[in-house]
């Protein structure tokens, strides 16, 4: 029976450095100007030139198939930068000094899953939270923790993962996972 009271601290030792106030937290970039990428589409606007001007999505390899200059790859670069590659492209033999513009039509989808009401692919709005993103797929189901999420995100050729709370900006090609709590 001498023991028995080693035994159990022999136990609980590992079980003590478990027990920690600060959650486990990976980064999760919310700075900088967008970038575009894949499912993106992008209104692109050559002044001077109606039948150019049209909406372009961004194809699986990052790029824009573009009349008359072809594929114009986009990927990880902003809008500014999209129209500096289409201008160049069409400045190459097309035509002189072409002024283009390039805005987001449409954003990549995001997703969700976990213990919300209505679980899948959604159409990204600017500014979104996680908040709003729970709302977009009906609300939380019953059993569903109701104060953090994890939010999965590509940077650069990585996933990262995140426990986030619900303020947490998200962007286009996030996948939030809502956990099911635990009382």
């Amino acid at each position: 029976m001498r023991w028995l009271p080693v035994l159990t601290i022999a136990l609980m030792l590992p079980l003590a450095g478990c027990a920690t106030t600060r959650p486990a937290t990976y980064l999760v970039e919310t700075k900088g100007p967008y970038q575009l990428d894949t499912g993106d589409t992008v209104r692109v606007t050559v002044y001077g030139d109606t039948e150019l001007s049209d909406t372009y999505r961004i194809d699986d390899s990052g790029s824009i198939a573009f009349p008359l200059v072809g594929p114009v790859q986009v990927r990880g670069v902003t809008t500014t930068m999209a129209a500096s590659r289409l201008a160049g492209a069409l400045a190459n033999g097309y035509m002189r000094n072409p002024d283009v513009a390039v805005e987001v039509a449409e954003y990549r989808p995001f997703f969700i899953q976990g213990e919300v009401q209505n679980a899948g692919q959604f159409q990204y709005v600017y500014g979104m939270t996680v908040r709003a993103a729970i709302s977009t797929s009906g609300g939380f189901s019953d059993t569903a923790d109701r104060n953090r999420a994890v939010v999965y995100r590509r940077q650069g050729n990585e996933m990262v993962k995140g426990n986030v709370d619900l303020d947490f900006p998200i962007y286009p090609g996030d996948t939030i996972v809502i956990l099911e709590r635990w009382f």
